[in-house]
């Protein structure tokens, strides 16, 4: 099994945001494009145009959101903004740009596209040729954003001691343990009968994402949730099921379950919390529950505490399903 291919990181003091993008997302007038089908909730594809400058993006309308049993209704898009402001604080940049506002169909979520834009469709209809853009689409399974397959592995072509690249990130292989650059997740059971472990590249990049998961108490960090962006950059999406105040963390990141957090990791979690108590914890009161914010900094001070990336327990799955 080949080592996974090293890609430049991007520092703590590495290149935010575009100011203009924001503006855009925040002000710019929104056209809705087309609809992303395989998705549970309503999302739609659109470009926002403000000063002359027009950035592709998705909106998630609170309308179009399913009722989960365990989440109050029409909360995911503020928890995916409270996600991306929680990112920024870090100063690692894993959530694209996201912003609250109003739109098409109501106060949504609406955040920047990663990938290359999806081309008008000739004919006039949505990109994805659907005639349909209204939040009531036709949901299905959870989506990505570039409108790729997420990341997953092909069982019918993995050999024996084989891996399937999933963009370097995520792969099956039927070694008993992982090889050099890569961590173990679980064993799945493949639909062929035969057992094959699910790995994870051993990336700093994915252990970012793990932590801020961990703070964020992420119930579904599923492989097409975490995209690759320009310049080695790696984004989070789908967050809308975070800040619950039960421990739901849900994710195939585990490689490093209880080893001790990177010194970076503890610096940044440090500057978080006192971020909590100022700024940060004003903003977040807007779009969380007092509890909700009071979990998410308990959750910060037990990972300064222990200074070990968290274990799988309880009676909560660990991993989600469907895992890709």
């Amino acid at each position: 099994m080949p080592a996974p291919e090293r890609i430049p990181e991007v520092g703590l003091n590495g290149s935010g945001p575009d100011p203009r993008d924001i503006e855009a997302l925040q002000h710019g007038e929104l056209t809705v494009r087309g609809q992303i089908r395989d998705a549970s909730n309503a999302v739609l594809y659109c470009e926002a145009v403000h000063g002359g400058r027009t950035v592709a993006c998705v909106y998630k309308p609170v309308a179009g959101e399913r009722p989960l049993w365990d989440f109050p209704d029409g909360t995911l898009a503020q928890r995916e903004v409270a996600a991306y402001l929680v990112s920024e604080a870090t100063g690692w940049g894993l959530v694209p740009p996201t912003v609250l506002r109003d739109g098409p169909y109501g106060e949504g979520m609406v955040q920047l596209w990663v990938g290359p834009p999806v081309p008008a469709a000739e004919d006039g209809e949505p990109a994805d040729g659907s005639d349909d853009t209204s939040p009531d689409g036709d949901p299905g399974a959870e989506d990505a954003q570039d409108g790729e397959a997420p990341a997953g592995a092909d069982d019918e072509e993995a050999g024996s001691g084989d891996i399937e690249d999933v963009g370097a990130l995520l792969a099956l292989t039927e070694d008993a343990e992982p090889a050099p650059g890569w961590k173990a997740v679980v064993e799945a059971e493949l639909e062929n009968g035969r057992s094959a472990l699910l790995v994870h590249a051993d990336d700093m990049r994915l252990r970012r994402l793990a932590v801020l998961d961990a703070v964020l108490n992420n119930a579904d960090r599923k492989g097409g949730h975490f995209l690759p962006g320009p310049g080695g950059r790696l984004y989070g999406i789908d967050h809308g099921v975070t800040f619950h105040t039960e421990n739901k963390l849900r994710t195939l990141l585990w490689g490093w379950a209880g080893e001790p957090l990177p010194a970076e990791a503890v610096t940044v979690l440090e500057k978080l919390s006192a971020h909590l108590s100022g700024a940060l914890g004003e903003r977040l009161a807007e779009l969380l529950t007092p509890a909700e914010t009071a979990a998410l900094g308990e959750r910060v001070r037990v990972l300064l505490e222990t200074g070990r990336h968290p274990v799988p327990g309880g009676d909560w799955p660990s991993i989600p399903w469907p895992p890709v």
